[in-house]
């Protein structure tokens, strides 16, 4: 059994069957849940300083924050 990993950016990957969502960090809602994860200590930044494009949201309860564009993270998915 192998596990299907995922580029995020920057060298980062994450388990492509761990994904719940993946949403834009736009709206107030989704900033609310990033701080309460960040509080939790459930939140891992993979952004290396940039700017946040998507919020990955694991099955775990973790967040996983992006400097990539959901889509782009998405058509990595879909190459396979």
């Amino acid at each position: 059994m192998s596990i299907r990993m995922v580029s995020i950016g920057f060298g980062n990957m994450v388990s492509a069957g761990r994904i719940i969502a993946m949403v834009s960090p736009e709206s107030a809602p989704v900033r609310r849940v990033v701080a309460e994860a960040r509080d939790r200590g459930m939140l891992i930044d993979a952004t290396h300083g940039r700017r946040t494009r998507a919020v990955i949201v694991a099955d775990s309860g973790h967040l996983v924050l992006s400097a990539v564009n959901p889509e782009t993270v998405v058509s990595r998915l879909d190459e396979r």
